[in-house]
């Protein structure tokens, strides 16, 4: 199964798919997690040992030069387009309980979407998970799908967005699924998160009734804790951690 995340920024999105990964892992299932998101938090939020000594991919500059074949840091000069990265989620994952982490980092030069070793690298890399790799896979996005190309999106089974009651995380939503079918995603779902009450589950049943939802985490204190306390919120009992386990029951359903 192969799974994007993605959502507004502050809907909770990285709390989410963690707790799916972990719960996953909880059922015996391997799973690669891939934090493609530059704020770069999965680590912490999955409770893995030493997640902020993790040095990005993008941030691996003889790396991505010796695997492109260009000169760290340059831009407008040749450099190799299909650079080697088989290896790379066995030998620069963190791994605990099942789970390997990798951090792919952002691009911070050459401007947005730029050819450039280091996106052609993450490019790469993500290409390879998705179409060559054997296991479940589970991808941290931020509000957007740019590491997708249009080969690779369509390996994608499912495009999880993460929504709150709110105008703006519901816009986010609409334009993340339209950025998603343009590339081929047909499968484009919802996770309703910071539920307070049925008001606000219907309000997004309601005002999103063209998507299917997965599910709808109640708004809990545990989870902001845990998130202040630097530690997994899965690790705590709460509510939430029994709506998750039944949206992977869920996910788990539809790859029958």
């Amino acid at each position: 199964m192969k799974l994007a995340v993605s959502g507004k920024g502050g809907v909770g999105k990285t709390t989410v798919c963690s707790m799916v990964i972990r719960n996953m892992a909880e059922r015996g299932f391997k799973i690669l997690a891939i934090d493609a998101d530059p704020d770069a938090n999965l680590g912490q939020a999955l409770g893995m040992p030493q997640w902020e000594e993790i040095t990005p991919i993008s941030k691996m500059r003889e790396l991505i030069a010796e695997r492109t074949e260009s000169q760290p840091g340059s831009y407008g000069t040749f450099f190799k387009l299909n650079p080697k990265v088989d290896d790379l989620p066995d030998t620069l994952s963190l791994v605990k309980d099942g789970i390997k982490l990798m951090v792919l980092g952002g691009v911070e030069s050459g401007g947005g979407g730029c050819i450039c070793p280091e996106s052609t690298m993450l490019k790469a890399l993500v290409t390879n998970v998705l179409l060559f790799r054997n296991e479940h896979l589970v991808l941290d996005m931020e509000a957007g799908v740019e590491h997708l190309g249009r080969a690779t999106a369509r390996a994608v089974d499912k495009l999880i967005v993460v929504v709150e009651p709110g105008r703006r995380s519901m816009d986010t939503a609409r334009h993340i699924r339209q950025l998603g079918q343009d590339l081929g995603i047909s499968q484009v779902v919802l996770v309703g998160n910071k539920i307070r009450n049925d008001k606000d589950r219907e309000f997004l049943k309601e005002a999103l009734s063209d998507f299917q939802f997965l599910g709808f985490l109640p708004y809990d204190q545990g989870v902001i804790e845990a998130d202040l306390e630097g530690v997994s919120p899965y690790d705590r009992q709460t509510e939430v951690k029994k709506t998750v386990r039944e949206i992977v029951d869920n996910l788990l359903e539809a790859e029958k």
